[in-house]
């Protein structure tokens, strides 16, 4: 069976987000910038718009605008009662409340699927998926991968994080995820092995603190460099 978008629960995040989750400088924001599985993210409109050279690939950018606006409207609200309804698993100081985050969220989405088809013509858009992505070898300086790897251990198995890691680390010098918990709030059980799988093969490994946290506990991301 192939992907279905009635499986997705789309759910992007702002470029002032990713700025902070990933803990990108100016210089890094100039660079070659892969995001694996950006979702419905305003992270490559608005990277674009300042002069920023990125590409996003997600399994979602199969569908086309309408649909994935569609998707976003049908489970909306679904995600809202359930922060609610969580809310003791949450920051709540730069973001101040529920309705707060979907605002930012959805002000996030609205700004993807207006760039979403320009996008797609351009290139910046791509349905791909980990653990394969369509691209030469070393042709980014960063991938990122917001809130997929670790997030979901209970359902990806380390052998899936591992070759994911590897096939970001074949496109690009650098790999950044975030976070490092899953989503009951427990650090990965993964973590352990997979630093020490990539610093037996000789890459730079490291687990750094970063300028934001929204699930509680949420304030590092996993740091893989070529050396």
């Amino acid at each position: 069976m192939g992907f279905t978008l009635d499986k997705v629960v789309p759910w992007g995040r702002s470029y002032d987000e990713y700025v902070n989750m990933f803990d990108l400088s100016e210089d890094d924001l100039r660079l070659h910038i892969i995001g694996c599985g950006d979702g419905p993210s305003g992270f490559n409109a608005e990277l674009t718009i300042r002069g920023g050279n990125v590409i996003s690939v997600d399994p979602i950018y199969a569908f086309d605008a309408a649909q994935i606006r569609s998707r976003i409207s049908d489970t909306y609200e679904t995600v809202i009662a359930q922060l609610r309804k969580n809310k003791s698993d949450y920051v709540w100081d730069v973001i101040s409340s529920p309705e707060d985050l979907g605002r930012i969220r959805m002000s996030a989405m609205d700004i993807f699927v207006s760039d979403f088809e320009t996008g797609k013509g351009e290139g910046r858009y791509i349905a791909g998926e980990l653990p394969s992505l369509p691209f030469e070898s070393g042709k980014f300086d960063i991938a990122l991968s917001s809130h997929f790897l670790f997030l979901y251990s209970a359902h990806l198995s380390v052998e899936f994080h591992l070759q994911s890691i590897q096939e970001m680390l074949r496109v690009a010098h650098e790999v950044r995820v975030f976070p490092l918990l899953t989503l009951d709030g427990k650090p990965s059980p993964y973590l352990d092995t997979i630093t020490r799988h990539f610093t037996a093969q000789g890459f730079i490994v490291e687990s750094k603190r970063v300028p934001y946290e929204f699930q509680r506990g949420g304030n590092k991301m996993f740091l893989i460099k070529h050396v």
